[in-house]
């Protein structure tokens, strides 16, 4: 009879110490429910990046020289420069710069080693798309165009006088509009 009573006695014990358990955890429950929230509302709250954040890159296309000083230091030799010697004056010129921020890892090291510092780290965060191919950063898509824009004949340069004032609206007639040819 007494290993029963001390089987009672156990079972006793562990259900005192098992609701001591719960109350503990209610405890922490209530505890959080007089908390403010630290989860905000993400596309109509926006968080303040901190003073060294290493977000999006953004490059100059005047100032770059192409030393590829970037494509070296970088881990994954991420930068793509292409350029063409000009002998005459024995330079590079740059013709196109690009990034592919679907594999970039942010380390920061083309940004800290430029030389003529026309790279710099934006606050920008927000680089997520449904197509890959639209994290591939180049000139064109800093918005700047090619140097040869005025050897390429799809697009044609109007000068503003020749369009409507309709047209143009509040436009100035010093302003040449760049559209595709047909």
């Amino acid at each position: 009879m007494f290993p029963t009573l001390i089987k009672f006695r156990d079972y006793g014990q562990q259900a005192i110490e098992a609701a001591k358990y719960i109350g503990q955890g209610f405890a922490v429950t209530l505890d959080h429910l007089n908390r403010l929230p630290i989860t905000i509302q993400y596309p109509y709250e926006k968080i303040v990046s901190s003073e060294r954040f290493r977000g999006r890159i953004h490059f100059e296309f005047d100032k770059c020289i192409a030393c590829e000083v970037c494509v070296r230091v970088c881990p994954i030799n991420l930068p793509v420069v292409d350029w063409k010697l000009i002998k005459s004056i024995r330079k590079k010129q740059l013709k196109s710069y690009s990034t592919d921020f679907g594999v970039c890892i942010f380390r920061g090291n083309c940004v800290e080693y430029c030389p003529t510092n026309c790279l710099s780290m934006t606050e920008e965060y927000e680089l997520s798309s449904y197509d890959r191919h639209e994290l591939n950063y180049d000139q064109m898509a800093s918005g700047r165009l090619p140097l040869s824009i005025s050897q390429d004949f799809s697009i044609q340069t109007i000068s503003a006088s020749y369009l409507s004032k309709r047209a143009m609206g509040r436009h100035s007639d010093n302003q040449t509009i760049t559209r595709s040819a047909n």
